[in-house]
């Protein structure tokens, strides 16, 4: 069951019966200035009720109960009028970011018939809780309103009973749409495809289709292009908005339709297709089946999100974190998360120390090759991080051939080698300005530029074949990827660096 304060219901609070207006776009500076006014008002909430509860009066219990209901309520109504004239992606931005106690009070005053709004624009982990915390019933309410692409989105979070039900209660042509949209895998174009769009025949001119434009209340979101489709709905072409609105009236479509449009299908990567729209600057892409039929269409509001989820997937791999993580999710399942790639991490870094066991010895008669060893491995990770960082943003855009492997391979190494030369040189000529003095300090200059050198080579190998390898292996080239390089620029540069000490000592 969804949070509801005791003895306050949705029609307790005013939340005014006019639209919320919106003028503006919601950016950033919207989001967090809203997440501070809830906080204020929670604050403000928790202060004045715990000033009302200790104040000590002469009136009865019951009075001094009712006094601080009303000010319990006050203070909830104030609060659910802002969240209100929120946007639902602002609402999700402040749900996000409340502790478990907070966010499910302000869930509990949102009104139920924008539920469903939010739901979609929350992170997986977090929209998740909150489905948890609702009955049947209430997610019924709250997503029944929706429509199929959007229902489809929602689906493998909601029971199986509420889905079957709202299934149920769709038009057939929306049933049909919702089984579609949902049997296709998640990060696929058909999985992100919009149903809502215009189409029209090709042998009707301008003026008949501007007509028929003329009967919408208002034109699907993102609407840009009309397409033109046969009998069959089998794609044709497109009208472009402006094309429509330039040329004569008695003009036929045929005559200035589009014929050199970007045609998705419903099972390319949703990765791939956004690449796409970034580099023709589209807004909209018609998504067609095998046999050439319209199905839907991929618009450039997905294509965001779609953006923006790899970003953050990609980021979160490189740090070897399983899965989203909710910011306020329990101890137990955030330690979880992370118990992976910290686990091989550890295994790495006792591995790392039986190298430098190894060379116990060496260490011994030259104490200062204690001291200077981080630094070959610390410098060698920060160059191996560059260069992991510019593989997995060109294996991204599929820049990366294997026409083109040879030579950027070639390419990184020479820069390793310059950059291992000129800051190897700068290493060693500080390691014998340190020990100046001692008979030791020339070696140890010529060790460390020479350690350097080769172990920002190895970085570099490293930096380009661990994501390759792993996107051949079907997986991503992000996942666990610093882990990696620095297990191997720690015991490779120990190995290295007193390797060679062992030949110089």
């Amino acid at each position: 069951m969804t949070f509801r304060a005791i003895g306050l219901s949705e029609q307790n609070i005013d939340y005014h019966d006019q639209e919320p207006a919106i003028e503006l776009p919601h950016d950033l500076d919207d989001a967090q200035r809203a997440l501070a006014e809830v906080q204020a008002l929670l604050r403000k909430q928790k202060v004045i009720e715990s000033v009302v509860h200790n104040q000590q009066t002469t009136v009865n219990p019951e009075r001094q109960s009712l006094v601080e209901e009303l000010v319990h309520r006050q203070h909830l109504t104030e609060l659910g009028n802002k969240l209100y004239l929120l946007h639902p992606a602002d609402v999700a931005y402040v749900l996000e970011s409340l502790p478990q106690e907070e966010r499910m009070l302000v869930w509990g005053l949102v009104r139920s018939d924008r539920d469903g709004d939010i739901l979609l624009e929350l992170s997986d982990a977090v929209r998740e809780s909150l489905i948890k915390s609702m009955d049947s019933e209430e997610l019924f309410a709250a997503t029944e309103s929706l429509d199929a692409d959007e229902i489809a989105e929602l689906a493998p979070d909601l029971p199986r009973d509420v889905v079957e039900k709202l299934a149920s209660s769709l038009s057939l042509e929306e049933r049909e749409q919702l089984r579609a949209a949902m049997s296709y895998p998640e990060d696929t174009v058909g999985a992100r495809m919009d149903f809502d769009m215009v189409t029209i025949r090709d042998d009707v001119t301008l003026e008949v289709v501007l007509r028929y434009l003329r009967r919408f209340d208002e034109l699907p979101d993102q609407t840009d292009q009309v397409f033109v489709v046969d009998r069959v709905d089998h794609f044709k072409g497109s009208l472009p908005l402006d094309r429509l609105l330039v040329n004569e009236p008695e003009t036929l479509v045929s005559e200035v339709m589009s014929r050199e449009v970007l045609m998705l299908s419903a099972l390319d990567d949703a990765y791939e297709a956004a690449q796409a729209f970034e580099r023709y600057d589209l807004v909209s892409a018609p998504v067609l089946d095998p046999s050439g039929k319209l199905i839907g269409r991929l618009t450039v509001n997905e294509v965001v999100d779609v953006i923006r989820e790899e970003s953050e997937a990609d980021l979160l791999s490189s740090a070897g974190l399983r899965e989203e993580e909710d910011l306020f999710a329990s101890v137990w399942e955030s330690a979880k998360n992370r118990w992976l790639w910290l686990g091989l991490n550890l295994c790495t870094a006792f591995f790392a120390s039986r190298v430098i066991d190894t060379f116990e010895g060496t260490i011994a008669k030259v104490v200062a090759l204690a001291t200077l060893m981080p630094i070959v491995a610390g410098i060698a990770g920060n160059s191996g991080n560059q260069t992991m960082t510019l593989m997995i943003r060109s294996l991204a855009l599929g820049q990366v051939t294997a026409a083109n492997f040879k030579l950027l391979l070639k390419k990184e190494l020479a820069i390793a080698g310059l950059n291992g030369l000129v800051w190897g040189s700068v290493a060693g000529l500080a390691a014998w300005g340190l020990y100046f003095g001692s008979p030791n300090a020339v070696m140890l200059g010529l060790l460390m530029t020479l350690a350097v050198m080769l172990n920002l080579l190895v970085a570099a190998l490293i930096g380009v074949l661990v994501p390759l390898g792993l996107e051949k292996m079907g997986r991503d080239p992000a996942m666990g990827s610093s882990v990696l390089l620095t297990f191997t620029t720690d015991s490779m540069g120990f190995f290295i660096f007193l390797g060679l000490a062992s030949l110089f000592f």
